[in-house]
């Protein structure tokens, strides 16, 4: 159908954690709210405003990516916090491998006025992220659904998978590409008379699980060939395809997982 192999790219305990992920969400935000999202992509008509990589563009971004997760803007600041990655490139030459500690951080609070309590969410990103617009919205989405499940108290923060179910919850509010394609991302940079290249990851969950992930969203949603796809990298449309393929030749169902967390 797909003219790809039907092999599917992951195992079957991920393959059920991902249809059990999607009923949970279901549960707590609806499935009309899948149904209806938005599928934001690295385009102009999702993102016209220009980016300079300062914190000014930082936050139309924000904004925009609020706006399409649903959730009041005003309810959050956005802070950015230093990346010591910035340093370590200065003192070596070539220097290469994980990204190490976390691109973005989500803080929750109350505070009392008078007799009111006050919910006090925060969102705050590595500087080094500013640079890389892509990244940038991956790790936004990232914590605004912690906003969302946590904030919102849909979910425990002691939930074992609750970071990984976050990674879930972009494909199903419709950010989904960002966060798969930049899941594991190659990047050069040169200067001060330096070259190297460092491995990048971001989020929880690994290409392979975000192909079945977004096929799955887009069978849910009855599209059969969505345009959002030429949008992927490489290797995540490969999963993607191989997903559909299966689910193509093994039906939309599959036995009854075992619930997570």
């Amino acid at each position: 159908m797909f003219g790809f192999s039907s092999k599917l790219p992951v195992g079957d305990d991920d393959r059920q954690w991902v249809e059990d992920g999607f009923k949970r969400l279901e549960r707590m935000l609806g499935r009309r709210r899948m149904l209806d999202a938005e599928v934001v992509l690295p385009t102009a008509e999702c993102f016209p405003d220009p980016y300079s990589k300062d914190l000014s563009s930082a936050e139309a971004l924000f904004q925009r990516v609020c706006s399409y997760m649903r959730v009041d803007r005003r309810a959050v600041e956005l802070e950015v916090f230093a990346d010591e990655s910035d340093e370590l490139r200065k003192l070596v030459p070539y220097w290469r491998g994980n990204s190490g500690g976390c691109a973005g951080l989500f803080t929750h609070d109350q505070s009392a006025d008078g007799d009111k309590r006050i919910e006090n969410m925060v969102v705050a990103v590595r500087k080094s992220q500013l640079g890389d617009p892509l990244a940038l919205v991956a790790t936004l989405a990232h914590e605004l659904g912690h906003v969302i499940l946590l904030g919102g108290k849909l979910m425990d923060p002691k939930t074992a998978d609750h970071e990984p179910m976050t990674d879930l919850l972009t494909v199903y509010l419709g950010v989904g590409v960002f966060s798969a394609n930049s899941a594991a991302r190659f990047k050069q940079y040169q200067d001060d008379g330096y070259a190297g290249w460092s491995m990048q990851h971001l989020g929880y969950l690994p290409e392979e699980v975000y192909g079945y992930a977004l096929a799955k969203f887009a069978v849910e949603r009855g599209e059969e060939k969505p345009a959002w796809v030429k949008h992927l990298s490489t290797n995540v449309r490969s999963y993607y395809s191989r997903s559909r393929a299966w689910m193509a030749k093994n039906g939309p169902l599959i036995p009854t997982p075992k619930p997570i967390g």
